[in-house]
């Protein structure tokens, strides 16, 4: 299935990240593994930045139990990025993120993809209902453009 690349207006928060050397590969680009490290640091940043997420203390935390990426232009060190987020669907026990990765001044995003956390008790990893705080946070960062 291939789309076209979203635009900036299409996400509601955007984070900066700085490619490293090591992101690099061989084809002299950012390897497409590194691009879920950008989505697992774009969407758990703004989790513990808006207070969902103590990393070791949380009751409650999110498995990513999908993800998915899509690719539209090479980037590579030392390119300056940002992440896009939005989010797509938050269910009882799940939140779909989608996110950009945008060049520091593009307009088009070089990589898109989708991020799916299932809330779990972190004791049990048993599937839990979203709290009403994180409710209301992610239903903030919901826009169809």
């Amino acid at each position: 299935m291939t789309r076209d690349a979203p635009s900036r207006a299409a996400f509601r928060l955007f984070r900066p990240i700085q490619t490293r050397w090591a992101d690099n590969d061989v084809y002299a680009h950012v390897n497409n593994v590194v691009y879920y490290g950008f989505f697992d640091t774009i969407v758990n940043g703004w989790l513990i930045e808006a207070g969902h997420l103590e990393v070791g203390r949380s009751e409650i935390v999110g498995l990513v139990v999908e993800t998915q990426c899509q690719y539209f232009a090479p980037v590579a060190f030392p390119d300056r990025l940002e992440g896009g987020l939005r989010v797509d669907r938050a269910g009882r026990s799940s939140v779909t993120y989608a996110i950009g990765i945008f060049r520091e001044d593009g307009e088009t995003a070089v990589a898109a993809g989708r991020f799916v956390h299932v809330y779990v008790d972190a004791e049990t990893r048993r599937p839990v209902p979203l709290p009403r705080s994180l409710r209301d946070d992610v239903t903030a960062l919901s826009f169809t453009p």
